[in-house]
């Protein structure tokens, strides 16, 4: 199979072969084409679409399956599946019920390179504990971590934790030792219990600037401390809800291209028509029509109701970011995180490198992306219709 466009590192038309799970031959053509190619987009946070909810106590196999197929349509050639704060027999159910959907589909096991479970070691308090239960909140705990792995087979690849738990520095030293990703977020911490957490190996800030108080000391805070720390990357939702324009675009600037992820943070209520929707863990919800979800009633966020695309959109709108820019933020950065660039050749587009493409146009004038065809392993999972 053959595939021609406009490569995005390099604004380069080629004719792309497809060797089975692999890119073959890339060569340079002359093309008209509005059409760009790009390496398969990876989202590392996300709790739902499209109706279908990771966290719901009726999350199946199947419906995890059909969740991985939808995401194909916004061209998510792979995502981690969030399971967040809840009883411990609640986070086994949504663990067992993802590795068994990765079992009985070998395409839906490549689309999930791993589960990210958000808690429920994460703080107590009003703002950064965010929507997740109060109730179910908790300090870190080895012996629970080993149990959710044997329910997930082993499939935990990433953990979101508020680092100022006494239990915290032997929590990360011990999930890193298994190569497993450690994230600070939903965290009150002080600067020397982040400091601590990333001299333990932790490495990643979970949506920086969301999961916090309303109001902060202006500095030192826990914000600053993250987003200056070299050693921490940075996952942003931006939706344009979660982060307002300037502040995405400061805290970019701040953080560097490099060391920045972009996430969708989707429930299951995105994609969805606006209104109103009981969801089993914030209650009851509303989706406005400017694609902002509140709890129901006021005007706090309830969740995040954007795909990756439209994220990617806005951060080329917000920001002095490039199009080759903000496609590593979704592909080649979420892959080297979750070392997918070295284990599978994933987030690159060269010849020998994995098949994963997302194919693209993007509107200048109205500042939109649309999908247009999604490859996972070289087979053509989504395409669109003329």
């Amino acid at each position: 199979m053959w595939i021609e466009g406009r490569l995005v590192e390099n604004n380069q038309t080629v004719r792309l072969q497809v060797n089975g799970a692999t890119i073959g031959n890339i060569e340079a053509v002359n093309l008209d084409t509005s059409v760009w190619i790009a390496p398969g987009w990876i989202d590392i946070q996300v709790n739902g679409y499209g109706g279908y909810d990771v966290n719901a106590p009726g999350v199946t196999p199947e419906s995890i399956i059909a969740l991985t197929r939808l995401l194909w349509q916004r061209g998510v050639t792979a995502f981690c599946p969030t399971v967040i704060t809840a009883s411990e027999e609640a986070i086994c159910h949504s663990l067992e019920a993802i590795a068994l959907a990765c079992e009985r589909d070998q395409r839906v096991a490549h689309a999930i390179p791993c589960i990210h479970v958000e808690g429920p070691a994460i703080s107590r308090e009003d703002g950064p504990r965010g929507a997740h239960p109060r109730s179910h909140v908790r300090a870190p705990d080895i012996a629970e971590y080993r149990r959710w792995q044997v329910a997930a087979k082993g499939r935990i690849g990433l953990v979101t934790l508020a680092p100022e738990y006494p239990q915290a520095r032997e929590y990360i030293q011990a999930l890193n030792a298994e190569n497993v990703v450690v994230a600070i977020g939903h965290t009150a911490a002080s600067s020397e219990q982040i400091q601590e957490a990333v001299n333990a190996g932790a490495r990643l800030a979970t949506h920086l600037g969301n999961g916090a108080h309303a109001q902060l000391k202006r500095h030192p805070n826990y914000i600053w401390e993250q987003l200056a720390e070299d050693r921490l990357l940075a996952s942003f939702i931006c939706d344009g809800h979660h982060l307002a324009p300037a502040v995405m675009k400061a805290m970019l600037r701040a953080k560097g291209i490099g060391s920045s992820i972009l996430i969708s943070d989707a429930v299951a209520v995105a994609g969805l028509a606006p209104g109103l929707y009981e969801t089993p863990v914030g209650g009851k919800v509303e989706l406005l029509a400017n694609g902002r979800l509140n709890l129901y009633g006021t005007p706090l966020l309830a969740g995040s109701v954007s795909s990756l695309p439209e994220c990617l959109a806005n951060v080329l709108r917000y920001t002095d970011t490039t199009l080759s820019e903000g496609v590593r933020m979704v592909s080649t950065h979420p892959g080297q995180l979750l070392q997918l660039d070295a284990r599978e050749k994933r987030g690159s587009v060269v010849s020998g490198s994995a098949a994963d493409l997302t194919l693209f146009r993007f509107d200048a004038a109205t500042g939109d992306i649309i999908i247009e065809t999604t490859l996972v392993q070289g087979e053509v999972v989504y395409q669109r219709l003329a």
